[in-house]
């Protein structure tokens, strides 16, 4: 671990406390409609929308109508993602004469979308036109971000709310998040990564004349199967003249990083020169996946009216994700035990790793990746050692909470909130109470549903795999790597991850079919649930704060909710993280 190491970790999570409080308070103006500067801009331009859409910006919904709305507007865009994939081949912008995707991975893709997982079972220079990507992919990364945003919302206004059935209106606050925040953001972003080099265009793929012959997978036709991350069918040419594909990819980029999305233009994703073209563009990546989940705390602190509360989850948030952070660093720094005692100039774990980044980048990259649900990649996880593979793996199998999704990543740690304030209650012999809200079993029951639906799929599914020959032939390893390869899988569509160990063949049809139900069930069985429980939270009194009345914004409360999500983390996937990575660690040191 190298001291540069270090400091990058350290100024990055500085800039990220200094830039995330204004981006936080101005966030909760704009759900607040408090926000009167940017409405000159914007305000016209959101009546506009209201009226074309139809939508009635003063009706409240309660919790039921809210639940509605979302899913009525998600299974829309899954309908048109699935329905534009089908017929790119007859659709406009398709300058390499793509035909239509098939139809279980078009299936499979419309659902990762929309669930916010972005989960690719194919590779994008090779399977979809700029239309699909522009007009039907980058669209679905704008509403499902926006969709997290909204659920966020809806719960803390349960939390404030005093005996109301209501918690807002889902398309105001859909519309609002794209409007106000998601777009003004990416537009900055993505004219920052044109500057440094990624592609915005619409030109046909370009040939040139490469300096000596090589031998690659061909452009020039697209694949009928094609992987994210393994996509050993495709034919090998040896030729003298190289295509570059070409698109139009920061705008697609931006809303990618920022929306906790992560789904790639291209196959190798952030390693990819077009998307992510230097380290400083790499640098700030990595400011913008982190940068709305952590101003999120902010706004949480400000609309609650205590801002104690928000930076209490926000230090939790942090406590649990910077050792993290630091001890992939410090595993991907050492020697592959395996290479001890070769004549080699450098040691540590480079395999798999962009030089343009180096083991730094690509270890904090793979971490934050993971500790927000973005799921994109800048190097190959299936080649980091197995303790430094686990942690990405377990940063998601501690529930997403850790910054988790833009939106959704907070609304599970309030979850957590809910239940560690419970136990916190038992302990002492009190009602339990968040907020001046009392806990009750109804929302205990919800609560443990948002936790317990996802660790138990992946268990099930993951089970089911191995013990089936056609998932078990999607893996390029046998063993407790094979077995991490799945379980990595599983964990990342259940918790609308989307990022992948590269030795699995993601287009194989028992992930595309068996992945798509977990995708949904991962984001639907967790987002209703939530929806209930602040419906009922909504319809509370509050009680005024006593001397009994446990602080929720002390040390000894961030201790507790630390215990909690690593309990439950730690109970749930133990027993499977012990059959790969840790197993594998062991034979790793064994062989040697």
């Amino acid at each position: 671990m190298t001291h540069n190491a270090t400091l990058q970790i350290i100024f990055l999570f500085l800039i990220l406390i200094l830039i995330a409080p204004p981006i936080g308070y101005y966030i909760a103006g704009i759900y607040q409609g408090t926000i009167r500067p940017i409405n000159r801009f914007l305000g016209p331009l959101e009546q506009i929308l209201y009226r074309v859409c139809g939508i009635d910006p003063h009706r409240e919904m309660d919790w039921k109508q809210y639940l509605s709305a979302m899913l009525l507007l998600n299974a829309l865009g899954f309908l048109v993602t699935y329905a534009i994939q089908r017929l790119q081949a007859t659709l406009p912008f398709n300058p390499q004469s793509f035909s239509e995707v098939p139809p279980l991975i078009a299936f499979n893709t419309a659902t990762s979308f929309v669930t916010n997982t972005n989960w690719q079972a194919y590779a994008g220079e090779k399977t979809l036109s700029y239309f699909t990507q522009a007009g039907a992919l980058t669209v679905q990364q704008f509403i499902s971000a926006a969709t997290g945003m909204s659920l966020l919302m809806a719960l803390i206004r349960g939390l404030i709310a005093e005996q109301k059935e209501h918690l807002g209106n889902f398309w105001v606050d859909t519309l609002r998040g794209i409007l106000y925040v998601l777009l003004p953001l990416s537009c900055v972003l993505a004219l920052f990564l044109v500057s440094q080099g990624t592609i915005q265009n619409t030109l046909p793929y370009q040939s040139i004349q490469p300096l000596q012959s090589f031998t690659a997978p061909s452009l020039s036709k697209p694949q009928g199967r094609a992987s994210a991350h393994h996509n050993s069918e495709a034919p090998l040419s040896s030729a003298q003249v190289q295509q570059l594909p070409m698109g139009p990819v920061a705008s697609q980029v931006a809303i990618k990083i920022l929306g906790s999305n992560g789904g790639g233009f291209f196959n190798t994703n952030a390693a990819h020169p077009f998307e992510n073209p230097s380290p400083l563009a790499c640098f700030v990546q990595l400011i913008g996946l982190l940068l709305i989940p952590v101003a999120l705390c902010i706004t949480f602190g400000s609309l609650v009216g205590d801002k104690r509360q928000g930076w209490a989850i926000l230090i939790t948030m942090l406590l649990l994700t910077l050792p993290l952070v630091y001890g992939t660093c410090i595993l991907e720094n050492q020697t592959n035990p395996l290479l001890e005692g070769l004549p080699l100039i450098e040691t540590a774990n480079i395999e798999g790793k962009e030089t343009r980044f180096g083991i730094t980048q690509s270890a904090i990259w793979a971490t934050f990746t993971t500790a927000t649900s973005n799921g994109s990649v800048n190097a190959m996880l299936d080649a980091f050692m197995p303790l430094g593979g686990m942690i990405p793996l377990w940063l998601m199998q501690l529930g997403e909470v850790t910054f988790g999704g833009v939106g959704s990543g907070l609304s599970g740690m309030l979850v957590m909130v809910i239940i560690a304030v419970f136990i916190a209650g038992l302990m002492v012999g009190r009602t339990p109470e968040y907020l001046g809200k009392k806990i009750e079993p109804h929302d205990l029951k919800m609560a443990c549903l948002a936790v317990l639906i996802p660790p138990l799929l992946i268990v099930l599914v993951t089970a089911i795999a191995v013990l089936n020959p056609l998932a078990l032939s999607a893996s390029n390893a046998s063993g407790p790597h094979g077995f991490t390869q799945v379980l990595y899988a599983f964990t990342s569509m259940v918790y609308n991850n989307g990022s992948a160990f590269s030795g699995l063949q993601a287009d194989n049809h028992f992930y595309t079919v068996v992945g798509s139900i977990c995708m949904l069930i991962g984001r639907y069985g967790v987002a209703i649930p939530t929806l209930a429980m602040a419906g009922s939270l909504a319809r509370k009194k509050k009680i005024a704060t006593s001397a009994g009345t446990l602080l929720t914004h002390t040390p000894l409360f961030i201790g507790l909710l630390i215990a909690i999500v690593l309990l439950l983390g730690a109970l749930s996937f133990f027993p499977a993280l012990s059959l790969g990575p840790i197993a594998e660690h062991f034979l790793l040191w064994e062989k040697t």
